[in-house]
């Protein structure tokens, strides 16, 4: 028996603005758009955004463009099949991304494309859409289109796309200057493998308002002190996933400009983990996936992982590519990694800790065992506390002694911790110690009459270590 069935058509007007609302940012949204240029093989994407007389944002490439029939196709929503086994170089999947994206942040979308020397022009006008009920795609005119920015160049062109935003409610007039910085900088790290270029592909120019952009590795490659670890290679079913370890250099093998451009607006800390690419394009990073917990200790640490466009059910990969997750089968091979990594990420910072224990210099601080664990205490036996105590009565050399056992006991770790992981170029402690400081206390130790024995010590201390000439009339 055949069911009884009913076709229920969706409020067009509703499902327009649950469709503008899946949660696209700005540079998210550009940076999808950009995927389908990078899929039509250009080596050439220009974006222009532009406040008068209202607000417009357009991309042009030099891809293949695309037929009348193509670009009808291009412009349906859901237009692919997510399981159907696409090229290589396309970095969408569910068919969706341009038209999301771009309704996201605007009510007009009109996408331009010149190919066999042939311009066909369609046009998403969601008011009109909600107005008329009715999914209708319209045609503009060249007319029309004329006075549209890089509409000249596309003619101008053998093939190639452009796409133009209009009526923009995504982004305002008054933040264009930092909407502008803060999309460079984004698609500097997302599509920084694509402007490097790579011995099987050549490096793609992306402009922004005519200012090309420069990639932007987060592993500092380039820098000696960047430690490259041996690359893992996971086999999931007939899949390989590449997995490339880094640990990026300590803050003293740095000038401040490059540790804080390497820091990234997010901060060290946010900015370890892993590193997901999925056929070269950078999808998500900063995130450990709930393997581990972000820490001080690590923020140095970031692991590149690479997959292919049909990995993406292994992934979870969301329709923004913003989001994934790995399969379970993957988590324990990726916690192994973490574990070995994160032992040797840590090393730039234990290492510096445990040279507190130099013996060749008589230091103010000295790390020591106490119950289970460890304290930061003065060193008792240093020559200038010496012969202070020396020169005092009992009843000061108690004051003190209380003094300085306070002075220990409340040590602000954690806040001095908190500074040099988040402002280690701005603090200045050896300044409160001037040279003229240094010289007046040797004037004063010397009338003292010190004894060889006793600047000999004196010369291993931090202070005078690399002042010996003040003492040239003893031992050097």
């Amino acid at each position: 028996m055949i069911m009884k069935k009913e076709i229920v058509s969706p409020n067009v007007r509703n499902f327009i603005m649950s469709l503008r609302d899946v949660g696209y940012t700005f540079d998210v949204a550009v940076a999808d758009v950009l995927d389908n240029s990078i899929a039509a093989e250009a080596s050439e994407i220009h974006i222009h955004m532009l406040p008068e007389p209202d607000l417009i944002f357009c991309m042009l490439d030099n891809g293949n463009g695309m037929s009348n029939k193509d670009l009808v196709e291009a412009m349906r929503l859901g237009t692919k099949n997510p399981n159907d086994t696409r090229s290589k170089l396309d970095l969408g999947r569910f068919g969706l991304g341009l038209k999301t994206a771009s309704f996201s942040q605007c009510t007009k979308l009109t996408v331009i494309s010149k190919k066999s020397n042939k311009i066909s022009a369609k046009q998403w006008d969601l008011n009109y859409i909600a107005k008329e009920d009715e999914w209708a795609l319209l045609t503009p005119t060249l007319r029309q289109l004329n006075h549209l920015p890089l509409f000249k160049q596309l003619k101008a062109q053998e093939s190639g796309t452009l796409i133009v935003w209009q009526l923009i409610d995504g982004v305002s007039k008054d933040d264009l200057s930092s909407t502008i910085s803060g999309l460079r900088k984004h698609l500097s790290l997302v599509f920084h493998q694509f402007l490097e270029g790579a011995p099987k592909y050549k490096a793609i120019t992306i402009t922004i308002n005519n200012n090309p952009l420069k990639p932007f590795n987060p592993f500092n490659t380039s820098h000696p002190a960047t430690q490259q670890l041996a690359i893992e290679k996971l086999k999931i079913n007939k899949s390989t996933i590449i997995v490339q370890p880094y640990i990026l250099p300590h803050h003293s093998k740095l000038s401040q400009q490059e540790y804080e451009q390497y820091a990234t607006e997010d901060g060290y800390i946010k900015s370890q983990g892993f590193y997901l690419y999925r056929a070269r394009r950078l999808l998500i990073y900063g995130t450990w996936w709930g393997l581990h917990r972000a820490n001080d200790a690590h923020k140095l640490v970031r692991i590149k992982v690479d997959i292919t466009n049909e990995q993406d059910k292994l992934w979870d990969i969301d329709i923004k590519k913003s989001t994934a997750s790995p399969a379970p089968e993957i988590k324990n091979d990726l916690k192994n990694i973490i574990r070995q990594v994160t032992e040797k990420g840590s090393r730039p910072y234990t290492g510096r800790g445990r040279k507190i224990e130099d013996k060749t210099t008589t230091k103010f601080w000295e790390l020591v065992p106490h119950d289970s664990g460890l304290r930061f205490a003065l060193n008792q036996s240093h020559p200038l506390l010496e012969k202070l105590q020396e020169d005092l009565s009992e009843s000061n050399r108690q004051l003190l002694d209380m003094y300085l056992k306070g002075l220990q006991a409340y040590l602000p770790l954690e806040s001095i911790q908190a500074q040099l992981q988040q402002n280690p170029y701005e603090l200045q402690q050896t300044t409160m110690l001037t040279d003229e400081d240094i010289k007046d206390i040797a004037t004063k130790l010397k009338l003292a009459g010190l004894s060889d024995e006793a600047i000999k010590d004196l010369l291993k201390t931090e202070i005078f270590k690399n002042h010996k000439e003040l003492f040239n009339n003893g031992n050097q």
